[in-house]
């Protein structure tokens, strides 16, 4: 074919909400700086909630660890500010030579914040440890199927040859079958994060503190739970020039410790996750901005297949037949969510409401005819999970609401357990809970995103969900490039998970953020990637 991949972008990227808000300023691509002019304005410091697994991209799958990867890797591509483009970061250009080969040309004169050089021995040994690392909490053993097989038993080993490197500014990508979406696997840092192999041990994770990069800022300090402190890298010469030349991001348990903090000007940002009745306080609040883009988040709940309970699928057709997501989005949200009816979001190419064609309105009776033509006894015993912190304070109130759904139909009792999040992530594969909430934040923006890492052979979570039909539904709609067929294949595969129910989907969110005065460019990266672009804000003195 040789052509450009970026010409697949719009396959079965968002269709609506993204479409129509590239960003044709001339000059730095990414909608940095291009390079020039350095840093501006003061310090400032973001406020968050979210946590940290790991800031070594192996070992991470989380919004909370890749904020602050974005900003401290580069990778081969990236996607800019509400944008569905794909750019060249570390790389000027990737370019398909055929369906299943992917070359990717370096910028000359690439150094990581320490000095050392970054060449193609570093983008494939940052391929290969991501692999031999196999870190149940990392993204790369889940998203670089492409490139890998994995055993029986789960172990994941990169392909033969997989990543070829002629010279020091060529990396090609050998894939075992023709992927249009492994374009878009590049540009998250937990697949595609460039690291340094002088730095990086080959088979475990680097302390948190120890991580270097090339993007635009440097990590200066770091203590979990805490604060880390950023600085502007100087040896970066990309598009995302930092503006400000020190930024803080300081973490808060408790949403209403983040709203006070914005309120009394300690934080500049207040950035996820703030509760709606905080959010609403703030907004009748002179002193700062809330500022609202649009939004991909949303929130499910996913089943344990494998467990006694969730392996029968009636009950959790049944479950799923009673789930009632406006009153979630109501008494839950007080309105600042709107319910959802697929895993995919409204405003991706190939999205359909699939449960609520499947299930329509609540319906208790239906349920009880469901479990009652499967021959299972009611009230069926669930344990049902949820976390308390990291996906902010209205978590608990959906879980509540979600046991008194279940238990009101008179089918179900609900044994809820919270756990918070660095245990939760671990014993939820493990199946302590027959059914528990998860969020999610698009990696890519295209529908794969939120179908193959779900579906395929019991997806990130590990929960046992086994479909053939929807392994070759995914191979079909990554092997394509005909939007046609891969928005059929989407389609296909969201019925098909209606069926099965193995995950229930809840609702889906915007991107909010509060910032106070003196502050540019916040609004500038609130958009439905969820990637907070440091480089894009700055502070006046």
């Amino acid at each position: 074919m040789n052509r450009k991949f970026f010409a697949l972008v719009g396959a079965g990227a968002l269709a609506v909400s993204l479409a129509a808000c590239g960003d044709d300023e001339p000059g730095g691509g990414n909608g940095g700086s291009g390079g020039e002019g350095g840093e501006t304005g003061v310090p400032w410091t973001l406020g968050t909630t979210d946590t940290v697994t790991a800031l070594d991209p192996a070992g991470s799958y989380d919004l909370g660890s890749s904020t602050l990867e974005y900003n401290l890797y580069q990778t081969l591509v990236t996607v800019p500010a509400k944008s569905n483009e794909i750019v060249g970061d570390a790389a000027t250009e990737c370019v398909y030579d055929d369906p299943q080969t992917l070359t990717c040309t370096l910028n000359e004169g690439l150094k990581f914040s320490n000095g050392n050089d970054l060449t193609s021995s570093d983008v494939k040994y940052s391929f290969e440890r991501s692999i031999k690392v196999q870190d149940p909490n990392g993204a790369a053993i889940y998203l670089l199927g492409s490139i890998t097989d994995t055993a029986e038993d789960g172990t994941v080993t990169l392909n033969p040859d997989a990543i070829e490197t002629p010279d020091d500014t060529t990396v090609i990508f050998h894939l075992d079958q023709p992927d249009t979406t492994f374009q878009y696997v590049l540009t998250y840092p937990g697949a595609g994060a460039i690291v340094d192999e002088e730095t990086f041990p080959a088979d475990e994770k680097l302390a948190d503190e120890d991580v270097v990069g090339s993007g635009p800022y440097k990590l200066s300090q770091y203590e979990s739970g805490v604060q880390a402190t950023l600085e502007a890298n100087e040896e970066y010469t990309g598009e995302n020039t930092a503006l400000a030349p020190t930024v803080f991001i300081k973490y808060f348990s408790e949403a209403s410790a983040l709203k006070l903090a914005a309120e009394a000007g300690e934080v500049d940002v207040a950035w996820r996750s703030l509760s709606p009745t905080d959010i609403a306080d703030l907004e009748g609040n002179d002193d700062v901005t809330v500022a609202t883009g649009e939004g991909a988040e949303i929130r499910y709940w996913v089943w344990k297949v494998d467990s006694q309970v969730g392996k029968q699928a009636a009950v959790r057709q049944a479950a799923a037949q009673v789930f009632d997501r406006e009153a979630i989005a109501e008494n839950a949200y007080d309105g600042t969510v709107d319910p959802l009816y697929s895993i995919v979001p409204p405003g991706y190419a190939g999205q359909v409401d699939a449960f609520q064609e499947k299930y329509g309105e609540p319906d208790p009776e239906a349920a009880a005819q469901i479990l009652e033509d499967a021959g299972i006894d009611t009230p069926v015993q669930l344990t049902v999970g949820w976390t308390p912190t990291h996906y902010g304070p209205a978590t608990e109130d959906e879980a509540n609401e979600v046991e008194r759904q279940l238990e009101e139909s008179g089918l179900f009792e609900v044994d809820l357990k919270s756990t918070e999040w660095e245990q939760y992530q671990t014993i939820y594969k493990e199946g302590a809970y027959d059914l528990f909430i998860l969020g999610w934040f698009p990696d890519y923006p295209d529908a794969d995103t939120y179908l193959s890492p779900f579906v395929v052979d019991g997806g990130f979570f590990q929960n046992g969900y086994k479909s053939e039909q929807a392994n070759q539904l995914v191979e079909a709609e990554q092997g394509s490039e005909d939007p046609a067929a891969r928005e059929e294949a989407f389609g296909q595969l969201q019925q098909l998970v209606a069926e099965d129910v193995p995950f229930i989907p809840s609702w889906v969110g915007k991107n909010i953020g509060v910032y106070g005065p003196g502050m540019e460019g916040v609004e500038d990266t609130l958009d439905p990637s969820f990637i907070f672009r440091f480089w894009l804000v700055s502070k006046s003195s």
